[in-house]
């Protein structure tokens, strides 16, 4: 059946193109292998459960869409397909890539994996040099991998309706990212490096658990941002009537000293470094507080500042103020502030307060 169904859709004379659009068929016809000039292969809304060997011979396909079939993996096969740039997988059952499956697809530049059954993706997926857009929209994913944020020419990331809880620190290397959707997740932070997004235009996180955005998300160059029913810090300010000296630990006062140094680019003190890279990592985790400016490693009180979203923003309605996680490094610089900044206060209900 699926041979006849073949040489039907040859009977029109284009090579190039084969399209067998819901014909109920169980398998792909095996006689593609005598179509090696073939560039677009639409076989969706069948019931296809596997890919054919004789698949591997499509070396000049450019476009294959196997969209709402039974397929359970992404299979080793598609790592023949060197010149695809389009692969449509959707509303299928896949659950798993198979170690190979991207070993070949290096000009791949759309990848759709919407409806299906994913909890993980390899790290693998590194090797997808020219994706520019992957939607992985509607499944299980509970994380994603830090050779995903490698893919530097990606321009559209979806990754609606998953488990996600938290984004890898590396997701500010994708330079390239222009949209990110990661609307119905777990997420409840953002990382810092989120902020190194510069060309990033259109962010939705809506209906996650985010109560904070990290320092530095006010800068970001955003034409639309989508936050709703997230449990956003509440502003309420209060004062604190703490008087005692402020202790820093010795490694704080060394880090500090050491730190100051460094902003003067003292070349034996950066040289010095070079031989002892414990040290080197712990100031790689400085922080800088919100009134003095001075740089710590231990705040002496995580804060929120509110903001207003910036103008140039299209935002959720009725947002009026973005709460931004900043430190300050003393209770003197808490109390003088006139930033505006507020200690953080235990959650309550509706998201906490602050």
């Amino acid at each position: 059946m699926t041979e006849k169904l073949l040489i039907i859709a040859l009977k029109g004379g284009n090579t190039k193109i084969i399209t067998l659009n819901g014909k109920k068929m169980r398998k792909m016809p095996s006689a593609l292998e005598k179509l090696p000039s073939l560039k677009t292969l639409d076989l969706r809304n069948n019931l296809i459960p596997k890919v054919c060997p004789q698949i591997r011979t499509l070396t000049q396909l450019e476009v294959l869409n196997l969209g709402k079939n039974l397929l359970e993996e992404v299979p080793e096969e598609m790592k023949y397909l060197t010149s695809l740039k389009k692969l449509h997988l959707f509303g299928n059952k896949i659950c798993r890539f198979t170690p190979a499956a991207c070993d070949g697809l290096q000009n791949l530049i759309l990848l759709n994996l919407n409806n299906n059954q994913l909890t993980w993706l390899p790290q693998e997926v590194s090797r997808l040099k020219s994706l520019t857009y992957l939607s992985i929209n509607h499944n299980q994913l509970s994380s994603i991998p830090r050779e995903l944020c490698f893919l530097k020419n990606l321009f559209d990331l979806q990754l609606n309706y998953n488990n996600l809880i938290c984004l890898p620190e590396e997701i500010g290397v994708l330079e390239n990212l222009q949209k990110l959707f990661l609307a119905r997740n777990n997420i409840g932070n953002l990382p810092e490096g989120f902020c190194h997004l510069k060309n990033l235009k259109i962010l939705d996180i809506a209906g996650n658990i985010i109560q904070i955005f990290p320092s530095g998300f006010q800068n970001m160059k955003l034409r639309e941002f989508y936050c709703e029913g997230n449990p956003l810090f509440l502003k309420e300010p209060f004062s604190t009537e703490y008087e005692e000296d402020d202790v820093w630990s010795l490694q704080e006062i060394t880090s500090r000293f050491l730190m100051c140094m460094l902003e003067e680019q003292n070349p034996y003190l950066i040289q010095a470094l070079e031989w002892y890279p414990q040290v080197k990592n712990i100031i790689a985790q400085k922080k800088t507080c919100v009134a003095c400016g001075k740089p710590i490693i231990t705040p002496w009180l995580e804060c929120v500042q509110f903001i207003p979203p910036s103008k140039s923003w299209k935002t959720s309605k009725n947002l009026r103020l973005v709460p931004l996680r900043v430190f300050v490094c003393s209770h003197k610089c808490f109390n003088c502030s006139d930033l505006h900044i507020f200690g953080i206060a235990p959650a309550r209900d509706g998201g906490g307060a602050c």
